[in-house]
């Protein structure tokens, strides 16, 4: 396990330098962010130069993404536009999309897999497809949508909920918000359960464990779920990245100042050093979390071994 482990993070390091490259120049490269931090108003030219100078962009590209690796290795993420330290915004936004990421998550799992599983043993019948029609809707609506629906009903007509997320973000105010970053994931979860059990339910080594008496709850928990969650896990497991950084619009609506305001405000503002520095985290918590779903396949199926 250990060798594995220690070859999977030297195999990440490629990808993380291939991928932050690629932001880097796409960001970068696509755009001038002089012309950004001055908005409508031209620039001095020896201001102008100056700032190219101290912002190292006079520098070819590949020494640009060189030093601004050195700065990461660091600690230091560069500057806003605002005169705010990157790093600063990130300790704001990342532990509020964090906590909204895990609620989201808990929905998928509990609510997810709880579907999927009763729809997959009542395959055919009446539960069965309608768990299939209801996620198929929940799929087809888009999320700003459902969002603005599920505010208004529940935040407002109802009052059941916040309409809107207070600036230090708790877990209470996190559900609403949660409910609508998870639905999408949460029907894929449910549809994956549900035909990952439908597959294995047939499969001999169930019959075996039927055959030799084990009462029917052992059966479904410790045979056929634990076997059904593998393509689960790895769709949660990528998952966690996607809604860290898909969570503009949900926080959007719900005016919830995270990873999605903070990216949003950027790419708005072509503020180069925030999209960059937020993005690059992005990748790192995509590669954890791939990784752990891969040390999640042993604990699941005991025939999966790392050298």
């Amino acid at each position: 396990m250990g060798r594995y482990v220690i070859r999977r993070l030297l195999q990440m390091i490629p990808v993380f330098i291939g991928s932050t490259f690629l932001i880097f120049l796409m960001v970068y490269a696509l755009g001038d962010p002089i012309a950004a931090l001055f908005g409508d108003k031209a620039p001095d030219p020896a201001t102008a130069a100056r700032i190219r100078q101290e912002l190292y962009l006079d520098k070819p590209l590949w020494l640009q993404y060189a030093h601004y690796m050195g700065q990461i290795l660091t600690g230091d993420f560069g500057t806003a536009f605002n005169g705010q330290e990157v790093l600063e915004l990130m300790a704001d936004a990342f532990p509020v999309t964090v906590r909204l990421t895990i609620v989201a998550i808990l929905f998928e799992i509990v609510i997810g897999v709880t579907l999927g599983l009763l729809s997959g043993l009542r395959r055919g019948r009446s539960l069965d497809t309608t768990v299939l029609l209801l996620t198929l809707i929940v799929v087809s609506v888009p999320t700003f949508v459902s969002g603005y629906v599920l505010q208004y009903l529940i935040g407002v007509k109802w009052a059941v909920a916040s309409p809107s997320v207070s600036p230090e973000a708790p877990f209470g105010e996190l559900l609403l918000p949660g409910v609508v970053l998870a639905l999408t994931s949460l029907a894929y979860v449910t549809r994956l359960t549900r035909t990952s059990i439908a597959e294995n339910s047939r499969a001999d080594y169930l019959r075996t464990a039927v055959a030799k008496g084990l009462p029917r709850h052992r059966v479904i928990t410790r045979h056929l779920l634990r076997n059904s969650l593998i393509p689960v896990v790895t769709f949660i497991g990528t998952d966690i990245g996607a809604l860290m950084g898909g969570a503009i619009v949900t926080e959007r609506i719900f005016n919830i100042h995270g990873v999605g305001f903070q990216l949003y405000q950027g790419i708005l503002r072509q503020n180069s050093p925030t999209v960059v520095g937020f993005v690059t985290i992005l990748v790192i918590v995509f590669l954890m979390a791939n990784l752990l779903v891969d040390l999640l396949y042993a604990v699941l199926d005991p025939r999966i071994r790392y050298a």
